[in-house]
């Protein structure tokens, strides 16, 4: 993994106002990657990986945190970041630093025997499994990770890649039918014996350089494999080489887009949007917010209509979500909800483009029943049906009740 590493300068201190902290986060890209604070004296603190690196660190100074990230807070001096390819690169490359350098505030015990470790077996057919330190070791180990859900999600999005077993090695040859797992492409065969173990060593092969941060030798080494197939007149095999170089090249990990570590301030921030209005007239935007379940009421805001005056509630949605997120200085949600379908969600992503950022974006309607909220899209996380429709009715009621007060403003005059 090639990488630069990349220095903010910071001016003021953090007891300093809104601009002069903004100064640790402005600067950053709105890419994956990992970011390493330090202190006056230059000493690495922490390092963080991240979806969004801007939004990510803006984060630290933008909300009030737990006793021990507020002393971390306190004692930044300057930050520096290395920009990924992916999100699941800035995971792997976080848990490397982390190893090289055990800074204080990552390494929270007196030793890394908790954290979750990838470990690639001693087998004949090597398994790919998540351990802990503690575990007796039996293999090859990269970690630690921090975060073990953010190691399992690694762990599919390379599987899906480079299909590996987790068959135990006195099962490796035992079925007389593929397993599950093979049926969907995830297991290469080894429960059937239907692989060579030197097919099978060039996908762990694969995997041990995917972990160490070498994407680019992978690829290099497949566009040679592919061309070779392709001179031996080997189609079939040079067409399922070019499908793992596809995926590789466009590695899909929304998961990690929306999976940074916010379990420390109670969960994932979700904004939800909503309009109301009579034939266009006293048009009012609502912004409900949410940690988790739980509402987040000195964050709600209500939008004037501005720009729009028939009724269009797809431009009113538009206007409202871009006038929301040109607040920079607000901490930038982790999920954007609309109330509605398809049409609502293409406004969304256009206020997005024209302002120039990525935040997960979904639809709600009421169902048949009009009890149910139907999801259109696809949530990044887990959120249960209940908190999705207490979601959507609060974001409705708020825009009600502002809707209502204008609209009894304007008749008063």
């Amino acid at each position: 993994m090639l990488f630069f590493v990349i220095t903010v300068l910071t001016k003021g201190r953090l007891n300093g106002n809104k601009k002069q902290m903004a100064n640790f986060y402005e600067n950053l890209p709105d890419t994956p990657g990992v970011y390493l604070m330090k202190n006056k004296k230059g000493e690495l603190l922490y390092v963080g990986k991240a979806a969004h690196l801007r939004r990510r660190v803006s984060s630290y100074f933008l909300k009030s945190h737990e006793s021990r990230i507020a002393k971390l807070v306190s004692e930044i001096a300057k930050i520096d970041y290395i920009k990924t390819d992916t999100a699941i690169e800035a995971l792997i490359l976080e848990a490397d630093l982390i190893k090289k350098h055990q800074p204080p505030y990552n390494i929270r015990e007196k030793d890394d025997k908790t954290f979750p470790y990838i470990e690639i077996t001693k087998e004949k057919f090597p398994r790919v499994i998540l351990v802990r330190g503690k575990d007796k070791e039996n293999g090859i180990r990269f970690g630690p990770f921090t975060n073990s859900t953010h190691a399992k999600l690694a762990l599919k999005i390379i599987r899906r890649i480079f299909p590996y077993s987790i068959h135990p090695p006195e099962k490796v040859g035992t079925y007389k039918k593929p397993c599950f797992e093979a049926e969907i492409g995830l297991c290469p065969g080894t429960c059937i014996g239907g692989i060579t173990k030197e097919e099978y060593m060039k996908n762990i092969k694969s995997i041990k350089m995917f972990l160490k941060g070498e994407k680019e030798k992978i690829i290099a080494g497949l566009e040679k494999e592919m061309l070779e197939y392709s001179k031996k007149l080997e189609y079939e095999r040079a067409a399922a080489v070019k499908k793992k170089l596809f995926s590789l090249r466009h590695i899909q990990d929304v998961a990690f887009i929306t999976a940074d570590d916010f379990s420390e301030s109670g969960g994932y921030r979700i904004e939800c949007f909503d309009i109301s209005n009579i034939s266009g007239e006293d048009a009012v935007g609502s912004m409900v917010v949410f940690k988790g379940s739980k509402p987040l009421k000195e964050d709600y805001r209500i939008f004037k209509i501005k720009s729009v005056r028939e009724p269009n509630d797809v431009a009113m949605m538009k206007e409202t979500i871009m006038r929301r997120l040109k607040h920079e200085e607000w901490t930038y949600p982790d999920l954007i909800m609309v109330d509605g379908g398809p049409t609502q969600i293409n406004a969304a992503k256009d206020a997005m483009n024209e302002v120039g950022v990525i935040i997960p974006v979904v639809g709600v309607v009421k169902g048949p029943k009009r009890k149910k909220a139907d999801i259109v899209g696809a949530l990044p996380f887990e959120v249960d049906d209940k908190t999705v429709a207490h979601i959507r009715d609060e974001a409705h009621r708020f825009a009600i009740k502002h809707h209502r007060i204008l609209r009894g403003k304007e008749f008063a005059k």
